[in-house]
């Protein structure tokens, strides 16, 4: 988990160090992945960006309720279901983040729709999906990704 941290924290140093001309997204979603639901938030900056296309990496974290079928919890103490013994309480805490990098390509009509593809590396998954989003008002769009496994949609923000 401190190794994911670390991740996070460098990429966000990164992209909070770029030039002021460059192009920064940030995405709030409500998303279903790997079959939880929970949100997640994401930053990324265009490495390529001509005419209407442009490819875009990315970093985000995944909030979610996790699901510990193998635990219980009796009297503020956590145990394993299996043999009985004490584990730690992180075992029965119904939170769970994870952290993810992504990258999409995408194509922008003049003031209108935006759709492509990505790829979501999360856990030990990479996962391709569809995307799309439509502008709400000006730097804001209203988006969805549509995948194997993986439904998001949310807003996006273009600074």
């Amino acid at each position: 988990m401190k190794f994911h941290l670390i991740l996070l924290v460098s990429a966000l140093a990164t992209v909070a160090a770029t030039p002021a001309a460059a192009t920064i997204t940030a995405d709030a979603n409500v998303a279903r992945s790997e079959g939880s639901w929970g949100g997640e938030l994401a930053v990324g900056m265009p490495v390529i960006e001509d005419g209407g296309f442009a490819i875009t990496p990315g970093v985000g974290v995944f909030f979610h309720k996790r699901d510990h079928d193998g635990y219980f919890e009796d009297d503020s103490q956590c145990f394993r279901r299996s043999d009985g013994e004490r584990v730690g309480d992180g075992h029965c805490d119904d939170s769970g983040t994870k952290i993810f990098g992504k990258v999409e390509a995408t194509y922008r009509l003049p003031m209108a729709l935006a759709f492509g593809v990505g790829a979501r590396f999360i856990g030990n998954d990479l996962r391709a999906y569809g995307t799309a989003a439509m502008p709400l008002v000006p730097f804001i769009d209203g988006k969805v990704n549509i995948g194997d496994n993986y439904l998001a949609a949310g807003v996006q923000a273009r600074f």
